[in-house]
């Protein structure tokens, strides 16, 4: 079986949050369904909120502190992502966007790249197609055709017409989530000092 990883990003800030309850519903779905298409699947999901003093600093002084040097690294590596924020006055929050200014400049050409937006109201729904698709689309992604907003009542209980659909447009995303990611190569990370001289070597 073809080994995939699939990287997670919710930038939710409170605790629990509807970003991250989004963010784990898309990624169960989506693992399963590349489960099925034959593909081992390693998800890891981080929470912005964690490192939110790390992405400032960096944007400070341009370099990455250890932990979100390695969230970076793990984001290049990643076969795809999944990308959750919540609404913040009509478009994604600034941490979301903070985080993805310090991303690798190369970090996300061709990734395929599912994307989701949580909000309290259905009107916030086209966040998606006005402000997050264009963000991934400006850094080279491959956006799923479907994004996934979910607004408060999406979260309804007892299978309403709404929960229904929330899962049906859930379901619709991580198929074409998967589908991108499969009919590309696994990435694979090369390390620029991989070839480098050794010390003995420069010392002749």
């Amino acid at each position: 079986m073809t080994a995939r990883k699939l990287f997670v990003v919710s930038a939710g800030l409170s605790q629990p949050s509807s970003s991250r309850l989004l963010a784990d519903h898309l990624a169960t779905a989506t693992a399963r369904e590349l489960r099925t298409r034959g593909a081992e699947v390693e998800v890891r999901t981080i929470e912005l909120r964690d490192h939110a003093h790390d992405v400032v600093n960096n944007t400070l002084t341009g370099f990455a502190p250890g932990a979100l040097r390695e969230v970076l690294d793990a984001v290049a590596a990643a076969d795809g992502l999944i990308a959750v924020t919540p609404t913040f006055r009509a478009s994604y929050s600034g941490l979301f966007k903070s985080f993805f200014d310090v991303v690798d400049e190369e970090a996300l050409v061709d990734k395929p790249v599912l994307v989701g937006a949580t909000g309290g109201t259905p009107r916030h729904s086209l966040v998606l197609e006005h402000a997050v698709r264009p963000l991934f689309t400006y850094l080279r992604s491959v956006v799923a055709p479907t994004g996934v907003y979910a607004a408060a009542e999406d979260w309804g209980t007892g299978g309403g017409k709404a929960h229904q659909g929330l899962a049906k447009r859930i379901d619709r995303a991580a198929g074409e989530l998967a589908a991108l990611i499969t009919a590309r190569e696994p990435v694979t990370v090369v390390d620029p000092f991989e070839s480098a001289p050794s010390f003995d070597q420069l010392l002749g």
